[in-house]
């Protein structure tokens, strides 16, 4: 099985539409058009995900750069999402857990004063 990612599509564009567009290459095992978690929206790309990898590597050559809905489509093999970082990402970040620096190293220390505003 093979995932493919289909980027650059109208927002109007719906999964019965890409089931044409990739039917003729093979067997379709799987088709998720991403849609905006709050509005319902289309949020412009999708994965299909096909039975064969040559009938899937036909895909990408024959639909990367045609038009449909007024835009030339990105279509490509699915990459794995990356590990992401930061404060959003997993692991310890945000609020909670201890740091390097934690607000308990400073506990036993006398404040700073501040500077006036004015």
């Amino acid at each position: 099985m093979k995932n493919l990612f289909v980027g650059n599509m109208s927002f109007q564009t719906t999964e019965s539409e890409l089931q044409a567009l990739f039917e003729p290459f093979g067997e379709i095992t799987r088709i998720q058009v991403m849609t905006d978690r709050d509005t319902g929206r289309s949020r412009g790309f999708a994965f299909v995900e096909m039975a064969n990898d040559e009938e899937a590597a036909k895909a990408i050559a024959a639909l990367n750069g045609k038009e449909v809905g007024g835009r030339a489509l990105n279509v490509n093999e699915a990459r794995p999402k990356p590990e992401r970082s930061g404060p959003r990402g997993g692991g310890s970040g945000g609020g909670g857990g201890r740091g390097k620096y934690s607000r308990d190293d400073y506990r036993g220390s006398a404040r700073q004063p501040r500077e006036p505003r004015w």
